[in-house]
């Protein structure tokens, strides 16, 4: 079951219509996955927790398949996705559906998020008190799409996730044992990739490739004594 991008007008009313049904079956658990993202996403819509409510042109909950094994995890919106009110649209989306594409999986199978639902100004970082005030709304997506795998992209979701001071550079290429016995893979943003060049792009590459071989049953599970996590953030 996929959940469309909606405006906050279907909050007004009752449910939202704009929910596509990608995989067959489905059945009560997964109607009530969706009303309870949908419910979450009105409550969001309708958030003032930071000062970002003053600036934001919408909200970017997220998308995708509200059952998905693979949810990525990003930093906050950028102007492109503040505009359209969907995760990752601008050229750091497009470099994320490649990635995708060669790894085999296609977009609408995933979900998509990110730690911040309103952009920063001026594509500026997330703040110690917008992550704060926003972290909550991730984690019920986290409960209710419970996905096997996780794909943290970039510093700031992975340092939320994994409750940790260190960079991405060091904690990428590995899996990690996380919450609720989900895999964790920590990878760059697509954004950073960008700018870095194809030496940064060839590591997400890598990164991506450990994702499908988790998806696929084929790896394990890496354990490390840096970034040690038994439970979700506080």
């Amino acid at each position: 079951m996929r959940l469309s991008v909606a405006s906050d007008r279907d909050c007004r009313g009752g449910t939202s219509n704009d929910f596509e049904g990608t995989s067959p079956g489905g059945g009560e658990l997964i109607q009530d996955r969706v009303a309870a993202l949908e419910e979450l996403r009105c409550e969001v819509l309708r958030c003032e927790a930071c000062d970002l409510y003053q600036t934001r042109n919408q909200v970017v909950f997220g998308s995708g398949t509200c059952d998905a094994a693979l949810m990525f995890v990003g930093e906050a919106p950028g102007k492109n996705e503040d505009l359209q009110g969907e995760p990752f649209v601008g050229q750091a989306g497009r470099l994320l559906d490649t990635l995708l594409d060669e790894a085999s999986i296609d977009r609408t199978d995933v979900y998509i998020g990110n730690v911040l639902k309103c952009r920063p100004p001026g594509n500026r970082d997330p703040r110690p008190e917008e992550i704060e005030a926003c972290k909550g709304y991730l984690r019920r997506q986290l409960e209710l799409v419970d996905p096997m795998v996780v794909v943290t992209l970039g510093n700031f979701s992975t340092k939320l996730l994994l409750k940790t001071e260190l960079g991405i550079t060091r904690l990428r290429g590995r899996s990690y044992q996380w919450w609720r016995g989900k895999t964790l893979i920590p990878t760059y943003h697509p954004a950073a990739a960008l700018r870095g060049g194809e030496r940064i792009i060839e590591m997400m590459r890598e990164d991506f490739k450990l994702m499908r071989s988790v998806l696929d049953g084929e790896t394990s599970t890496s354990d490390s004594s840096e970034a040690r996590q038994l439970g979700l953030f506080g």
